[in-house]
């Protein structure tokens, strides 16, 4: 893509409030996009201010993350219960690695919601201190 259609595109989508992509992030593909790229952008330190607790993890395969989260149970299930609260922040489906000295390796995620997800990292920090 060249600059001039950056632009054109940044233009659109700030005139526009960026309707499109938050309309097809609240569809279970567009959800799961945005949520690896997130998840990669931990990993590669684009996010800078927890980077540290994500350097050098593993990032699994983005097939396999699509594969895994389109048949698993619960989040389906999870976000169904999203989608008909009207997308209530707390309730949003949200990626926990069990251990967190790990990474995202399929055998080291569940998909929770986003309170418990931080309640458990709360735990967690608490847990360390002592």
């Amino acid at each position: 893509m060249t600059e001039l259609e950056l632009k054109k595109l940044r233009d659109y989508r700030l005139r526009t409030g960026n309707a499109a992509t938050k309309k097809y992030e609240k569809t279970k593909k567009g959800f799961l996009v945005r949520c690896y790229r997130n998840m990669k952008s931990r990993i590669n330190g684009v996010q800078k201010a927890k980077f540290h607790l994500y350097e050098g993890k593993y990032l699994m395969d983005k097939l396999d993350f699509y594969n895994y989260s389109l048949n698993n149970k619960a989040f389906n299930k999870l976000f169904d219960i999203w989608e008909k609260s009207n997308y209530d922040t707390k309730l949003t489906p949200s990626l926990d690695r069990v251990n967190s000295e790990i990474g995202y390796k399929l055998d080291n995620v569940e998909w929770v919601t986003h309170s418990e997800n931080s309640r458990r990292g709360s735990i967690n920090r608490h847990n360390k201190l002592f």
